[in-house]
C-alpha cells in the first residue's frame, strides 16, 4: 500500500509539474502578443516622418504661390496695364500746320513708337518756347483727353499755338522747341518750324498754348 501510494503521489507530483509548465507557456504567449501589440503603436512614430513630408509639400505650394505672386508683380502689363511711352522710345518731330488765313500759328509735333511694344501715353506732353528773352512755357488748352495707347510703329500728334507776329516789330525770336512726353522727364529739343518771331505782349501769362494728345489728328 505504501508502494502505491508513493506512485501515486509521484504521478500527482508530475501532472503537476506538466500542467504547471503548460500554464507558462500560455502565459509566455500571452506576454509576447502584448509586445507585439506595441508594433501597432510604432505607427504613430511614423506619423512626425509623414507631417514632415506635409509640411515639405506645404513649403513647397509656398514657393509656389510665391512664384505666381512675383510673375504677376513683375508683369504690370500682366494685369492689363500698358507701361507709359519713354523719351528714348520715341521719335519726335515738328512741323509747320498753320493754315493760311488763321489768326494764330500752329505747329505739329508728332510722337513716333520706335520702342517695339506697345506704350500709354496720357493727356499732355509738355512743350517750351526757346527765345531770344528766355523760355516760354506753353500753357495747355483744357480740353479733356483720358490716356491713349500707342501702338509699335505708330504715331500721334498734338498742336502747339501761338500768336502770329501782325504788329510790323521786330517781336520776341524764337530759337528752338523742347518737347517732354507726358509723364517723362527727358526732354528733346528741335528746330523751331514755324514763324520766326512772336508778337510783343504786356502783362503776364504765355500766349502759346498746347493741346491734348491727339488734337493734332494721328497718323500711321
Amino acid at each position: 500500500m505504501r508502494v502505491h501510494k508513493f506512485t501515486l503521489t509521484a504521478v500527482a507530483v508530475a501532472a503537476s509539474f506538466s500542467l504547471t509548465a503548460c500554464q507558462n507557456g500560455e502565459d509566455g504567449a500571452g506576454q509576447s502578443d502584448p509586445s507585439s501589440a506595441s508594433s501597432p503603436s510604432s505607427a504613430p512614430a511614423a506619423s512626425p516622418s509623414g507631417g514632415s513630408d506635409q509640411g515639405g509639400g506645404k513649403a513647397s505650394g509656398a514657393t509656389g504661390s510665391g512664384g505666381k505672386g512675383t510673375t504677376a508683380g513683375t508683369g504690370s502689363s500682366g494685369s492689363g496695364k500698358t507701361e507709359k511711352c519713354r523719351t528714348d522710345e520715341l521719335t519726335i518731330t515738328a512741323v509747320d500746320a498753320t493754315i493760311g488765313g488763321d489768326t494764330d500759328g500752329t505747329v505739329a509735333v508728332t510722337l513716333k513708337n520706335r520702342g517695339g511694344r506697345d506704350c500709354s501715353l496720357s493727356a499732355y506732353a509738355g512743350a517750351d518756347l526757346k527765345t531770344a528773352s528766355g523760355p516760354l512755357s506753353a500753357k495747355r488748352t483744357g480740353e479733356q483727353a483720358g490716356p491713349s495707347v500707342l501702338k509699335a510703329g505708330k504715331s500721334v500728334s498734338f498742336g502747339i499755338n501761338y500768336p502770329l507776329n501782325t504788329s510790323g516789330g521786330s517781336g520776341v525770336r524764337i530759337t528752338g522747341l523742347v518737347v517732354t512726353p507726358p509723364d517723362e522727364t527727358k526732354s528733346v529739343t528741335l528746330a523751331w518750324p514755324g514763324a520766326a518771331t512772336l508778337p510783343v505782349t504786356e502783362g503776364g501769362g504765355s500766349p502759346v498754348k498746347v493741346g491734348p494728345i491727339g488734337s493734332a489728328g494721328q497718323g500711321g
